[in-house]
């Protein structure tokens, strides 16, 4: 069996980028690792989604996409 392994990289500043990341950790973490980093053009939110297959990796990938677009549409209707 192999595994399968796919990268979300979000980049922007701190404040946000932390609320994006407490919006996915309550998800189920087994499943993926996530962190901040201070990179070149801001903090970079780097989560890491690894799984015995492709379906499950995309499933997990979708979940966590759903979650930072519906956080992150929410920051923008506050800004």
């Amino acid at each position: 069996m192999g595994v399968a392994e796919a990268e979300i990289i979000w980049t922007g500043d701190r404040a946000r980028a932390e609320a994006l990341m407490a919006s996915i950790i309550p998800d189920d973490p087994s499943e993926f690792e996530a962190s901040l980093s201070e990179g070149e053009e801001g903090v970079e939110l780097r989560i890491v989604v690894r799984s015995g297959s492709l379906s499950r990796t995309r499933l997990t990938v979708d979940d966590i996409l759903a979650c930072l677009a519906a956080v992150e549409s929410g920051l923008d209707a506050v800004d």
